[in-house]
């Protein structure tokens, strides 16, 4: 069975400081459940925010590091999850259900890829 990588990305530069509602924690909680006792989730996390991370780049022979925060991407990798579903099709339901979890005033995006198997 193929799995996937859901990467979600948010704009870590405009994120909102609202605490997500009750309700969105008892939505998402469930929804947790669900994809773990169906035997699709395989991990997910949310991530630091960039001003934490450390970016490093080969280029020339040559590497470089960077301390972030990282001012030229506004849109950033916030959290993902890889799961594992019979076909793309099953995959991106579930994304689904994971982005209609969220209130309604929060802006998430998840770019869904397979992950390439030997």
């Amino acid at each position: 069975m193929p799995r996937f990588l859901s990467m979600i990305r948010i704009d870590e530069q405009n994120a909102t400081v609202q605490q997500p509602s009750p309700e969105f924690e008892e939505r998402m909680g469930a929804l947790f459940k669900e994809i773990t006792e169906a035997g699709v989730m395989v991990d997910t996390a949310g991530l630091a925010p960039t001003s934490e991370g450390t970016r490093l780049t080969w280029s020339d022979g040559n590497l470089s590091s960077i301390d972030g925060p990282f001012a030229e991407g506004k849109e950033v990798v916030g959290g993902y999850a890889i799961i594992q579903t019979k076909d793309k099709a099953e995959a991106l339901e579930w994304t689904r259900r994971f982005l209609e979890v969220h209130d309604s005033y929060m802006t998430v995006t998840a770019e869904l890829r397979q992950i390439a198997e030997a």
